[in-house]
């Protein structure tokens, strides 16, 4: 079972106890955006075999947002921080990067 640890209240919580919710740090666009930035942001998402970002809820604790790092292959989590943060901690990136050399996603690395 996944575990994740919120990064809010300190808690590492099963899955049962969240919410998954899609990709993270996403660009959002709103009802002024182009045709085509529109689409794309509702639409077009990463689906990577290895490292992912994703958004989850602790919907059973605190009920805050926060984000995770983990390998979709192996369920391994590399770390989890808050919803606010526009980009991954450094520390996280060296602990993907010290386990998965030469792994990317989007302009990340």
């Amino acid at each position: 079972m996944l575990t994740l640890k919120c990064p809010y209240c300190g808690i590492t919580a099963e899955e049962t106890e969240l919410h998954a919710g899609g990709e993270a740090h996403l660009t959002r666009y709103g009802p002024d955006s182009s045709d085509d930035n529109f689409e794309t942001y509702l639409f077009t998402r990463e689906n990577p075999k290895g490292v992912h970002f994703e958004r989850w809820r602790h919907s059973h604790g605190c009920g805050k947002w926060f984000h995770a790092a983990r390998c979709t292959l192996t369920m391994e989590v590399f770390g989890t921080y808050s919803a606010q943060t526009t980009k991954p901690p450094q520390t996280i990136l060296d602990a993907i990067t010290a386990k998965r050399p030469g792994w990317s996603w989007r302009d990340l690395s």
